[in-house]
Order: C-alpha cells, then structure tokens, then sequence
C-alpha cells in the first residue's frame, strides 16, 4: 500500500507543475507581444492613480501584487513607495491590473483583501 505515495508524488510532479508554468509562461509571452498602444494605454491608465495607495498585479511577483503609493509613471514603468517608504520599480509591460486599496464605509483601509 505505501508504494503509491512516490507514484502518485511523480505524477503530480510530471503532470500538474508543469501546467501552472505553462499558464505563467504564456502570459509573459502575450505581454511580450503587445502592441505599442496597449503598452500605452496602460501607462495612461496607471497616470490617473499617481499619489493613490494601490494594489499592482503583476505576473511576475511570487504573490502576484505588489501594493503601495504610486510616485510616478514612466516611459514603460512606475515608481511605487512601500509603508516602509522604500521605492520599487515596476515594469508596466508585466502589470495585469491596477486597484486602489479598498475602504470601508467610515475611509479605513480594509484589513482584508480577498480577490
């Protein structure tokens, strides 16, 4: 009976890891070939939420958000100043959405964030 256990460890190596890399890969390779007005248009966008604390979506980030106060927008990328006031680049070319920090009814920040 405990001979299955490294069978099925296997196949879940082989079968289901892969396809979540796929997915990832597959994104990067859609952004890649994005247009230049997409690419503008999302640097438009990311403009109306400078001096907005904010959640950024990114595909590259191991969490998959980065949040913060967005400084400033550049050609291609953002400055974003962390609570602990230090500063991150972020490419926008791998952002997938923009959000500013949800708040409840009296202008608190909400505790959680469920997406």
């Amino acid at each position: 009976m405990w001979y299955w256990i490294p069978i099925l460890l296997l196949l879940y190596l082989l079968v289901f890891l892969p396809q979540k890399r796929r997915r990832t890969t597959a994104a990067a390779h859609h952004i890649r070939r994005k247009g230049k007005k997409e690419k503008e248009s999302m640097e438009e966008l990311a403009k109306q939420f400078i001096g907005k604390e904010c959640l950024i979506y990114t595909i590259t980030q191991t969490e998959g958000s980065v949040q913060g106060t967005i400084r400033e927008v550049g050609a291609g990328g953002m400055m974003i100043e962390d609570a602990q006031g230090q500063l991150q680049a972020v490419n926008l070319e791998y952002v997938t959405r923009i959000r500013e920090y949800p708040r409840n009814k009296k202008g608190k920040k909400k505790s959680v964030v469920l997406d």
